[in-house]
């Protein structure tokens, strides 16, 4: 054995002849010292050392600051809160989505029905419905407001499908510097989709399926039929839905005939439609409208000479409400039509009768009678009703202005029609054998506890039927009724077309039970037009949009309700109401006009009916709470009314007699004091001014319901003979201009 030296350690080592296969060798760094301490590394040295350190540093620095490192970190995170963002909202729109009905079961809903009601020469009168006005297509509009429309509500409208993102972000941008909502970013497309398919509540979940409702508009329509659909359903204030019904309401003409001003001012008020309604605040109508203008010359839309001519025109200002005596009109053709046709669910197109020449003569003549004389006389309201031979009606005025009240007088409202139901009485009285020559003594009367008196409290002795008729004796109407009874006087007066129900008592004879004016006016027709009945209607004709008649009225073969002979006779006692009595202020120069004047007790109610041989008018005057006018009577103001009116409304025409009034004799009834020829008290009756009457025709009438269109007695029948007689020269007659005749 080897010997070793010493204090010399020696280090164990694996040698011999083992292969290299097998050998295990372990270096410094893999050795772990003592106590469980990490063994320190041995620092490079050298170039090699320095690389490594300058790679570490180089990390080292990218990762722990500097600027290019911050914007990195900046993108990825924007990537990150980006890509769970649209997460979030694709999620939100696959809930609220699904909360939807299959979009296979979507569909625009139905417009809600127009009814456009027509003059007899197709003007309009009035739109009625929901909407206030009918669609029209964009070709028809005038261009200037699709263009207005688009200038300021949405520029991109033919370029973006449904959603704007330009105009959503330029409008949270101006929201969020101004601090307050300034800026919508709803398209033209999303506003549609709101108004057609949801609330307008404000809720995300309303939002999100605007969104989607905008996609499927903009894939199944094309921009002309959305913007088309959009501009017939927006709202612009004051009731109207869509631009035909703005423009009318507006500017009382057709969405067609708009100018570049008034388009402007239209499309201006889709921002704030109530409070920037011109007739609510014009002067910020007009502003907006100016704004407006200006963003369609940014747009091209129109050039600098344009904007100068439109800047220049006079703001249209429009009343607060609805205005105008036609409305009366279409209210009562609104009453009408579910009886006529039910339900209204499409659009309509109602023809009436009205003539608005005369409508607006109509109204003018109250308006200024009220405005002269009502203060003083203390009068309030007024109406008038005027019909021609059928029945027809042509004007109709229900108050002194619409906009004010639109409770309709004329139809609506019943009184008592005082002296004016007495052509009742004596009609009776002529058809159980009376004559106008009859003699009657005008002294106090009393029937049971009732005594009626004369207007005047005057007694005049003996009369004839047509003196008392004249000059409206109540002694005379009440001695009557009791001669032909009550009852059969309420059956008359049912027959020539009063409806509503009447007391069957002795006061009837002084008109005490209550009808409208309308029934009253009608009932006087059939003296008019030959003893035909006169059924009062104001609608022709009811078609749809595409001209299917759904409606057309029937009074063209009226009943026969009064003999021609009882006709004759009354019209020549009626005709001495205005050239000899009571209603002198209605006389008609150069016509032959019949009629009766009315006033009831305290001088609530004052009433004037009368009619040449074109038409019946009736006028009323009186208070709505029932008060007491100043001494007004029938032959006061209602006559001065009904004169101007008729007046106007025969301008041009040929004046022709009344029915039967043309080279008649009188006769008396049996056992009158002046029958057999004898001489007529001093004073009494005009015996040059009655019709002969038939033998027949003594103590009853016959009504004859099947007598032929033309009468060997020459008596005009309606509706193409009113003023006609057989084998005479055709004169010209009102009723034949209306309707060609």
């Amino acid at each position: 054995m080897a010997s070793r030296k010493s204090g010399q350690r020696i280090e164990p080592s694996f040698g011999g002849d083992y292969d290299d296969d097998d050998d295990l060798r372990v270096d410094a760094s893999d050795r772990v010292s003592g106590g469980g301490r990490k063994a320190k590394r041995t620092r490079p040295s050298g170039k090699g050392g320095r690389e490594a350190r300058g790679r570490r540093s180089n990390r080292g620095g990218g990762s722990g600051g500097g600027f290019f490192g911050m914007v990195r970190r900046l993108a990825y995170w924007c990537v990150v809160l980006g890509i769970w963002g649209a997460i979030c909202v694709g999620g939100l729109v696959l809930y609220y989505g699904a909360r939807m009905p299959s979009a296979t079961s979507w569909s625009i809903p139905e417009r809600p029905p127009n009814v456009k009601i027509l003059a007899v020469n197709g003007d309009i009168v009035a739109n009625r419905g929901a909407t206030g006005g009918e669609a029209l297509a964009l070709e028809d509009m005038s261009p200037y407001i699709p263009q207005a429309v688009i200038a300021i509500e949405d520029r991109r409208f033919y370029s973006h499908f449904g959603v704007d993102p330009l105009g959503l972000a330029r409008a949270m941008l101006t929201n969020i510097t101004t601090g307050r909502m300034v800026q919508g970013g709803s398209t033209l497309t999303q506003q549609l989709a709101k108004n057609l398919f949801l609330s307008p509540e404000r809720t995300l979940e309303r939002k999100v399926q605007e969104v989607l409702l905008a996609f499927w508009l903009e894939q199944k329509y094309t921009k002309d039929q959305i913007l088309a659909m959009y501009l017939n359903r927006v709202f612009f204030g004051s009731n109207a839905y869509g631009v035909e019904a703005a423009s009318r309401r507006y500017f009382n003409k057709s969405a067609r005939d708009v100018n570049l001003g008034e388009a402007a001012m239209l499309a201006g008020l889709l921002k704030a439609p109530s409070r920037l309604s011109p007739a609510r605040d014009p002067e910020a109508a007009e502003a907006r409208a100016q704004v407006v203008l200006g963003t369609m010359r940014e747009e091209g839309f129109i050039s600098d000479a344009e904007i100068k001519t439109a800047m220049s025109q006079t703001p249209t200002r429009a009343k607060s409400f609805w205005s105008g005596a036609e409305h009366y009109v279409a209210d009562m053709v609104m009453d009408q039509l579910p009886g006529m046709i039910g339900e209204i669910k499409q659009d309509l197109i109602v023809d009436t009768t009205i003539d608005l020449t005369l409508e607006k003569k109509a109204e003018e003549v109250i308006a200024a009678t009220l405005d002269e004389e009502g203060g003083k006389l203390n009068a309030s309201q007024a109406a008038l009703v005027s019909i021609d031979g059928t029945g027809a009606i042509r004007a109709l005025v229900g108050g002194r202005d619409y906009a004010e009240s639109q409770f309709d007088r004329a139809s609506k409202a019943k009184r008592q029609p005082g002296s004016a139901f007495k052509p009742f009485v004596y009609a009776a009285a002529l058809e159980i054998g009376r004559t106008p020559m009859s003699v009657r003594n005008d002294a106090p009367v009393r029937i049971g506890n009732w005594t009626p008196e004369n207007y005047d409290q005057k007694y005049r002795g003996e009369v004839t039927l047509a003196d008392a008729l004249a000059n409206s004796l109540n002694t005379i109407a009440a001695e009557l009724v009791m001669e032909v009874g009550p009852p059969n006087v309420v059956k008359l007066a049912h027959r020539l077309g009063i409806d509503s129900e009447m007391q069957a008592n002795a006061s009837i004879a002084l008109g005490t039970s209550e009808v409208t004016l309308v029934e009253l006016t009608s009932s006087y027709a059939p003296f008019m037009n030959g003893g035909f009945k006169a059924t009062p209607h104001v609608i022709r004709r009811i078609s749809t949009a595409d001209g299917t008649v759904l409606y057309e009225n029937t009074y063209d073969n009226p009943p026969r309700v009064l003999d021609p002979a009882i006709v004759s006779e009354m019209n020549g006692m009626m005709v001495r109401v205005l050239t000899d009595g009571t209603g002198k202020k209605a006389r008609l120069p150069g016509w032959e006009a019949a009629g009766k004047t009315g006033t009831t007790q305290s001088f609530r109610d004052a009433l004037f009916v009368g009619y040449t041989t074109n038409l019946t008018t009736g006028v009323w005057f009186g208070n709505d709470d029932g008060k007491s006018m100043k001494k007004v009577t029938g032959g006061g103001l209602p006559a001065k009314a009904w004169h101007d009116f008729m007046v106007a409304a025969h301008e041009g025409l040929s004046p022709s007699p009344l029915f039967g009034t043309t080279g008649i004799q009188p006769v008396f009834d049996e056992g009158s004091p002046v029958a057999g020829g004898e001489a007529l008290p001093d004073g009494v009756g005009d015996p040059a001014a009655f019709p002969e009457r038939p033998a027949a025709m003594d103590g009853a009438i016959a009504v004859d319901q099947t007598r032929p269109a033309t009468e060997p007695t020459g008596g005009p029948v309606p509706p193409a003979g009113v003023g006609e007689t057989t084998g005479a020269t055709r004169r010209t007659t009102l009723f034949e201009l209306l309707t060609g005749g």
